[in-house]
């Protein structure tokens, strides 16, 4: 990260402040102050964050064991903590996944294995939020065409970035290695990059081949921490509003949400920028109840994300300064001066 990178967080993470500030005040309810959530609701937030963390991690563990990796409990909690941490200091979530492969490379973890543990639980997070998002159009079907088009569009997300998976793998058979071919030269690409694209394609490659000979049992429960994981962040705000005011429908509450989250991921700006502040006032100002709402967005925003980065940047600094341990150089012993009798 330069200097010029943290500079853009910092404005990045202001304007998320900021916006917040500004809806705080503007949706602040004429009748007196939000209504403030119950000790109860906090709690079972923090259940819902830790228990996702948990099969977060698990469904990693699972992932490697199915793959015939061998890693820790603790090594892929500290890897998932550590991606949401670099995601969200980075345009897009673009330090993610390197976040992630410096952990499973401080753990020991080889770099062709690390590399496709990472695909596997990125096939399997893709793979789950297009199960989910199937599901929504049954559970929710009374709601009608919009709310179907909204689980409609994360179900698109999802099958966009498993369509470019396959893409790629159906690429890295034939143009893993060689010169690069005619239609690459004329959008502008030279060797120097092709390369780099083709020693991508071939961990593509790797990765695919080593999920064909996955073990089906380890791999299936570990989908189904996957999919445990996303209803678990999905569940946080129907946690806080329900609590706040029971008679607010429940599926506004999980669809919007799954937009927000998953669809918020490629934000240019680290943190969103203010974006999901402002898309979360946009469509669930009319769901949730003005005396509930302030509370909401500063609780689900705090629930989702905030806690989320204070959790990364402890596990991300606690692989660093192991990191800096095991790097730092030896002192030399002095030599030990001889004493000769008689002296």
């Amino acid at each position: 990260m330069t200097p010029r990178r943290w500079l853009l967080v910092a404005l990045s993470f202001a304007a998320v402040i900021g916006v917040s500030i500004y809806l705080v005040v503007t949706s602040w309810p004429e009748g007196g102050p939000p209504i403030q959530l119950p000790v109860t609701a906090h709690l079972l937030a923090l259940g819902a964050v830790a228990a996702e963390v948990f099969t977060r991690a698990l469904k990693i563990k699972l992932a490697a064991r199915s793959l015939g990796i061998p890693i820790r409990l603790s090594t892929s909690s500290r890897m998932s903590l550590a991606g949401d941490f670099g995601g969200s200091i980075t345009p897009a979530r673009s330090g993610a996944e390197p976040a992630r492969f410096f952990v499973l490379a401080q753990a020991g973890i080889k770099p062709v294995n690390a590399l496709i543990i990472l695909f596997c639980e990125l096939f399997l997070s893709m793979l789950s939020l297009a199960i989910i998002a199937v599901a929504g159009t049954f559970v929710f079907r009374e709601q009608g065409a919009i709310v179907g088009g909204l689980v409609g569009v994360v179900g698109a997300y999802a099958s966009f970035l498993l369509g470019t998976a396959t893409a790629g793998m159906l690429l890295s058979r034939h143009n893993a290695s060689g010169p690069p071919p005619k239609w690459v030269k004329s959008v502008g690409f030279h060797a120097g990059h092709w390369r780099t694209v083709q020693r991508s394609l071939r961990q593509l490659r790797a990765g695919v081949a080593a999920m064909r000979n996955a073990r089906p049992f380890p791999l299936f429960l570990s989908l189904l921490m996957a999919v445990a994981n996303v209803m678990l962040r999905l569940s946080l705000l129907p946690i806080l509003v329900l609590y706040m005011a029971p008679e607010v429908s429940l599926a506004p509450l999980v669809l919007w949400p799954m937009v927000l989250l998953y669809g918020g991921a490629v934000a240019p700006a680290p943190g969103g920028g203010g974006l999901i502040e402002v898309a979360f006032k946009a469509t669930l100002g009319g769901v949730i109840p003005a005396a509930a709402f302030v509370t909401s967005l500063v609780w689900w925003r705090f629930y989702t994300f905030y806690v989320y980065v204070m959790l990364g940047a402890l596990a991300t600094g606690r692989t660093v300064m192991r990191a800096l341990r095991r790097e730092a150089p030896v002192a030399p012993t002095p030599p030990v001066p001889e004493v000769h009798a008689g002296a």
